[in-house]
């Protein structure tokens, strides 16, 4: 496989001639590159009127490599070809390499070049190319690839260090100007140096005005880049961090993929930076991680999506988290108190698409504020902090249908906001937790997993805790500090802005998370039944359910039967008018009629595997039934009745009467799936209730321990 490197454009503020007097003082030998054993020209042309100049040597490096290898190898040296080719006119030096060594099994090219800035002619632009390309090489080829570039890698990270140096010895000798070239001139003349003498410091006080005056330009220069999207050495120190030159080299590379696939906007610096890292800066994988995602933003109009999102009401009034100050390093903090929130609530106020879409203006809102953070600070502020109380954390936080949505959700935000965090501080975590942990973790990146921590208690009060990570004025007060914070306290979502299953799912055109709605809703009259007909093929399948009652009161059984049932048809069409509606009422139809035969007898035909439980305006319902046969079960809601309406009076009554709606969700489990399933194990054997106090009792009785 061929390796390639590309590095940043690095900036010397130094004029283009005095840059080239250093850098020739770098042959024939140099003792801050211990690697050059010496150089040799093997030939020199210039041109008739001196413009262009072209010197090609022979390059004599030490071996560095295990001993071993350098036995194999039966030498001590390797040599290069490098050709230099000195535009004087236009101002460059392009500098070109190949090795003569072993160049039947390795292959390496390099390809350098010196210019004058784009934006200050006082200024000295150097950029450097070079692929290696091991085909065969005694069987170590893996081995001298990684010698290769760790070598290569070494050396780039010294060639400002030597340009600045011998600078540096230049103006010790007086030398801090060179004349450019000039087109008439005497063949033999010599251009002189400038020093620093006398009145000479008017000539450097003019240079230092230039540069002045060139700061805001180059500062643009150094946001937007240069010409075929190159990156500018000290932009990427400031706004980026401390790279190494492999690192630079592949933020350049993807960054020139996606300018010349991307047609528009392209991804920022940071961006790329954070799908590199979530890669180990390889180069394929992060390319591909980052094609999925920006096919996903441009599918699901993401920007627009974003710039248009305004939090429903519910979502302001009742989700606990939000943006509270900076941690010690600067980084922009959330707070999110989990164990205060409503889970069940949300997801039945909005939806997943809801949560989805809140997460995500989440997600942006923290890119957005790492920006303004290093803007602010002068220095790259590339995450930020996560803060998670637990406090309140239960068994109810472990409803099936949310902790599907929120590895639906941490499985988006992994592929499409890697690398965002710095670490994410988990406080007061009750015993229920670990639980959540387990199931969470798998979803979870296994660098971003590296950055949890986790306080059980009061833990994060004493040294080690919160202090190490954000200012004590900065504490918030539920936390024991002194920092007022205008993050909701959350709470249970009244059940008045429940929206039904249908009006969720009229959301979720841009960014579905599954394939079919959590919810179903459905409305019952006087005399009317539901049913879920289940087919159990292995017995020990676990069948779960959770339902809100919405209006009025139901009867809810879980049944059994002895004949094998299958969905009937879509029934025909009631007649219309009075007589149609009050037979509709009287004989209901095929959609609200039990799939129970009026001549089967219950132990029997049929059996009751759960009690029947009657369930009032308001509550909330969750179980799961262990199925010990195999064949047909039916989950049963009924339309309650506290008194038998036996007279026609009540029957035409009961047209106007109130419905009762309930909303409902159920799965069902296979026997293998259940035995390793924390999830199906705490809802077999818990009995809690989301939102309901009234539901402890209820729930407990639908699904008693096994």
């Amino acid at each position: 496989m061929v390796q390639s490197y590309q590095s940043p454009v690095r900036v010397y503020k130094y004029p283009f001639e005095l840059v080239m007097e250093a850098y020739v003082r770098r042959f024939p030998r140099c003792d801050m590159i211990p690697i050059m054993a010496g150089t040799d020209i093997i030939k020199e042309t210039t041109s008739t009127d001196g413009a262009i100049n072209v010197i090609s040597r022979r390059c004599k490096l030490h071996v560095e490599a295990p001993y071993l290898l350098k036995k194999i190898m039966g030498v001590e040296f390797i040599y290069f070809v490098q050709t230099n080719t000195l535009d004087r006119r236009n101002r460059t030096l392009t500098i070109e390499a190949h090795n003569e060594s072993f160049s039947s099994r390795v292959v390496i090219n390099e390809k350098c070049r010196y210019s004058v800035h784009p934006e200050n002619s006082d200024w000295t632009c150097f950029e450097q190319t070079a692929t290696l390309d091991v085909k065969s090489f005694f069987g170590f080829e893996s081995t001298v690839e990684k010698i290769a570039m760790k070598q290569y890698s070494q050396n780039i990270s010294k060639g400002k260090e030597i340009i600045e140096h011998f600078i540096k010895e230049l103006e010790e000798e007086g030398v801090t100007w060179v004349p450019r070239w000039q087109e008439i001139q005497s063949p033999n003349s010599q251009q002189p140096r400038l020093t620093v003498t006398g009145t000479d410091t008017e000539l450097v006080k003019d240079g230092i005005e230039k540069e002045n005056c060139c700061l805001e330009k180059y500062n643009a220069f150094v946001s937007l880049g240069t010409e075929n999207n190159k990156v500018e050495a000290e932009y990427i120190k400031r706004c980026l961090g401390d790279l190494t030159p492999l690192q630079e080299s592949r933020l350049i590379q993807l960054k020139k993929w996606v300018a010349e696939l991307q047609k528009g906007k392209v991804p920022s610096d940071t961006c790329l930076l954070r799908f590199l890292r979530a890669r180990d800066f390889n180069i394929e994988k992060a390319r591909e991680m980052l094609s999925h995602s920006l096919i996903w933003r441009k599918k699901n109009q993401l920007d627009k999506t974003m710039s248009q999102y305004q939090p429903p009401q519910v979502l302001q009034d009742y989700f606990p988290g939000g943006w509270h100050h900076q941690d010690k390093e600067g980084r922009p903090l959330y707070l999110l108190r989990l164990g205060q929130m409503d889970v069940k609530g949300l997801v039945k106020s909005v939806g997943e698409e809801g949560l989805l879409k809140h997460t995500l203006h989440i997600c942006e809102e923290g890119l957005h504020l790492t920006e303004e953070a290093t803007a602010a600070q002068g220095r790259p502020i590339t995450t930020w902090t996560l803060l998670v109380d637990l406090e309140g954390l239960n068994m109810r936080h472990l409803w099936r249908p949310g902790i599907r949505t929120l590895l639906k959700i941490i499985e988006i935000v992994e592929a499409n906001y890697p690398e965002t965090m710095s670490c994410v501080l988990i406080i007061r975590a009750p015993r229920v937790f670990p639980i959540l942990w387990t199931l969470v973790s798998t979803f979870i990146d296994d660098n971003t997993r590296s950055k949890f921590l986790f306080y059980g208690g009061n833990d994060y009060q004493g040294p080690g805790g919160l202090v190490d990570y954000m200012p004590k004025e900065n504490i918030p007060d539920f936390l024991g500090g002194e920092c007022k914070t205008v993050v909701q306290e959350g709470g249970l979502v009244p059940k008045s802005l429940y929206q039904p299953g249908e009006e969720i799912d009229a959301g979720r055109h841009h960014l579905p998370l599954s394939d079919q709605s959590i919810y179903r809703s459905v409305s019952l009259a006087r005399g009317q039944v539901h049913e879920v007909i289940i087919s159990i093929e292995e017995p020990g399948a676990v069948i779960c359910w959770d339902f809100d009652v919405m209006k009025n009161d139901v009867c809810f059984s879980v049944l059994r039967t002895r004949v094998p049932l299958s969905p009937r048809p879509d029934p025909p069409q009631s007649p219309s008018g009075a007589m149609g509606m009050i037979d509709a009422v009287m004989h209901s139809d095929d959609q609200h009629r039990s799939c129970i035969d009026k001549t089967w007898r219950e132990g029997h035909d049929y059996f009751r595997v759960e009690p029947q439980l009657i369930c009032h305006d308001g509550e909330s319902i969750q179980g799961s039934h262990v199925t010990s046969h195999q064949g047909t079960y039916l989950l049963q809601w009924r339309y309650y009745e506290s008194t038998q309406h036996t007279s026609p009076l009540d029957i035409i009554d009961s047209i106007t009467a109130p419905k009762a709606k309930i909303m409902y969700y159920y799965e069902t489990l296979n026997s293998a799936d259940y035995r390793g399933s924390m999830t199906s194990l705490q809802s077999c054997q818990s009995g809690f209730s989301s939102l309901s106090s009234n539901t402890n009792k209820s729930a407990t009785s639908s699904c008693p321990s096994r």
